[in-house]
């Protein structure tokens, strides 16, 4: 095991290039399986959960070859494995072989998803989404089972707005029988993604980016070359850290509408932010200004940059509240924030951050994937040495953090964990 050091203090220079997303990517290997003949995907990041979906793909008779960043996977000899436990355990969006297994088998068997804990998040409207097409769905012994005869489509509500149950819903519907509407879906680009993929594929989806997706059965898809979206959570948190502690940082292959709201709130603060097509020029104020944020379905802000945000507010002026709407237990960070001496509290459902404050280095420990980020960009702005552990979360998201922040000019780098420090860490 390993830990990441940060030397504070060092300013940003340079370009930085944005990985491909991994909330498509994790759709997209599932979705392969709905496919009849090889399908390749381009520029997937060189992340755990990727390789962990390609390890599951395997284990239901997929062959899987990569080169550099591009993956093809071949589901001719695919069968209705179950996946009850092991790797399915690891992420939570191994869910999306619920609805992809679904749509090619009419059967799945899979274990409940593992994943960053951020509180409850159930998956009740998948669940409602995989009936109403015809499903039956048991919870048998920690796994979810799935039968069906054939699948119809149908006309669905989603209660709340859900990128997990609308991409789900959309796999399995793909090859039902009829017409599927999707009413109340979410509108993230990830779910533009994995529908462009699914049309190339030969699907029939219309209204993707809008709150009522339709979808007319077929019953087959064939495979495809299909090029992954740049990762916008990872073009965000970059951006951050750059607001954070960059002089001038260039942030290369962003879809700047994507992060939108982040983009408006950093130039509340003060921040000059200059767009091109694929690219953003990030130039800090000398002075920054707090700022309230709400996290919101997109385009709102994003849940996934409270916490890197947070930590930019320790730097900033007066009093910022930050209060996320989708995940509200998302806040495992504060209180390692706070003993890099954050002036930070929770009140209700709101994080206030005060400052500005001078961040100190400490042995901190990441709880789950953003708040490990968090603690990279406030590692990157504080005195001292920052020493992080629980990294393996750090790296389910971010392809090559330490070498792409290294090339900025961070004093970042690993460390081999000893024993002693393991057994704390597993304690803890």
């Amino acid at each position: 095991m390993q830990k990441i050091l940060i030397e504070g203090g060092h300013p940003l220079n340079g370009k930085i290039r944005v990985s491909g997303a991994k909330n498509s990517a994790v759709a997209l290997l599932p979705a392969s399986i709905l496919a009849d003949s090889e399908v390749t995907i381009e520029g997937l990041p060189n992340i755990s959960d990727v390789h962990t979906l390609s390890d599951l793909l395997e284990e239901i008779g997929g062959t899987t070859s990569r080169n550099g960043n591009d993956i093809t996977i071949n589901p001719e000899n695919m069968v209705a494995m179950p996946l009850p436990n092991g790797k399915v355990k690891k992420l939570r969006a191994s869910y999306y072989f619920m609805g992809a297994m679904l749509g090619k088998f009419k059967k799945a068997v899979i274990g409940l998803p593992g994943g960053c804990y951020l509180g409850p998040r159930p998956i009740d409207q998948h669940i409602k989404g995989f009936e109403a097409l015809g499903a039956t769905v048991t919870n048998e012994q920690g796994a979810i089972y799935l039968r069906a005869e054939e699948l119809r489509g149908a006309r669905i509500y989603l209660d709340v707005v859900s990128v997990g149950a609308t991409i789900n819903i959309m796999l399995a519907a793909v090859r039902a029988k009829g017409k599927t509407v999707i009413e109340n879906a979410a509108k993230e680009p990830e779910i533009i993604d994995v529908a462009t993929l699914l049309s190339n594929m030969g699907a029939k989806i219309k209204g993707v980016g809008t709150d009522v997706i339709r979808i007319e059965g077929v019953p087959s898809l064939k495979g495809c070359t299909h090029t992954i979206i740049p990762d916008r959570i990872e073009a965000g948190t970059y951006v951050i850290a750059a607001a954070a502690q960059g002089e001038e940082v260039v942030i290369d292959n962003v879809i700047p509408q994507h992060i939108e709201s982040l983009i408006a709130k950093l130039r509340e603060m003060g921040v000059t932010i200059e767009e091109s097509d694929e690219q953003l020029l990030i130039k800090p104020g000398k002075k920054l200004h707090s700022v309230d944020i709400k996290t919101l379905v997109y385009p709102g802000f994003p849940t996934d940059l409270q916490q890197p945000f947070t930590s930019l507010l320790t730097k900033a002026k007066d009093t910022g509240v930050i209060t996320d709407t989708i995940y509200s237990a998302r806040l495992k960070h504060i209180d390692e924030l706070r003993r890099m001496n954050a002036e930070i509290k929770v009140e209700g459902g709101s994080v206030i951050v005060s400052g500005p404050v001078k961040l100190e280095g400490a042995k901190v420990k990441a709880s789950d994937l953003r708040a490990g980020a968090s603690l990279i960009v406030a590692g990157l702005m504080a005195n001292g040495i920052t020493e992080i552990t629980g990294i393996d979360h750090i790296d389910r998201g971010y392809e090559q953090i330490t070498e792409k922040l290294s090339a900025l000019g961070a004093s970042i780098w690993r460390e081999e964990m000893t024993e002693e420090e393991i057994i704390q860490l597993q304690n803890s």
